[in-house]
């Protein structure tokens, strides 16, 4: 596995996706820190890494539009397939590789931290801090399994990549029709972690949705394998 975690993240820095996702993620972060922290002089991190988790919803697809639909678009999904590497193997590796992307991002979003603590005169809100970036990592583990998961289900990229933003961004709204779905949005999920404490129900819940859409994966990548 850990040979296609390292083929992949070649991949994502070999061609413009890697340097394409991280840039728009942090311009459009500056963005949302220029409105909140320049102009309203709001000092939280957790508030302004609030908005820039939404931004995966519209930038996760980049990552993974391409994971299964682009072997299949470019004819090397047979390699892939009838390769020594079981299916499971290949899968996680793909998944921790787009994960990978996201740590690297994540990191570098720590210039945002910085800079507050500079402004405020030293290190503040920590454990909200930390706690946000463990949520941002969560939703971001679910996202990728998920955007993973549609990509299998078509050979056209741009399709892959339409469909996972329409339908987590069906996810945002669909708890406006009962709050007992708001297990299924992932954003919602989200809300509590800036809050200093780690919540138990929501982080087994986005560690379930990843899960399973990663072993609905594993089923789809091993059905066409049996009938290649």
């Amino acid at each position: 596995m850990w040979s296609i975690i390292k083929k992949e993240v070649r991949t994502y820095f070999l061609s413009p996706i890697g340097y394409v996702f991280i840039g728009a993620f942090l311009l459009m972060s500056s963005f949302f820190f220029y409105m909140y922290v320049y102009t309203q002089g709001i000092l939280e991190f957790s508030y302004l890494f609030y908005y820039t988790t939404e931004l995966l919803t519209f930038t996760i697809a980049i990552l993974t539009m391409g994971m299964f639909a682009g072997e299949r678009k470019n004819g090397t999904e047979t390699l892939l397939l009838t390769s020594s590497r079981s299916i499971t193997s290949i899968v996680l590796g793909k998944f921790f590789a787009a994960l990978a992307v996201i740590v690297i991002t994540e990191i570098f979003s720590l210039i945002y931290y910085a800079i507050l603590c500079f402004f405020a005169g030293g290190i503040t809100n920590l454990p909200e801090t930390i706690t946000t970036l463990i949520g941002f990592l969560l939703v971001t583990m679910s996202y990728i399994a998920f955007g993973m998961f549609i990509s299998t289900l078509t050979e056209n990229q741009i399709i892959a990549g339409a469909a996972t933003i329409v339908l987590l961004l069906v996810s945002w709204f669909i708890p406006n029709l009962s709050s007992s779905l708001e297990i299924i949005s992932p954003i919602i999920l989200f809300q509590k972690f800036p809050g200093g404490l780690i919540p138990i129900k929501e982080t087994i819940t986005l560690l379930t949705q990843t899960i399973m859409f990663i072993l609905f994966t594993i089923i789809i990548m091993q059905r066409r394998k049996n009938l290649k």
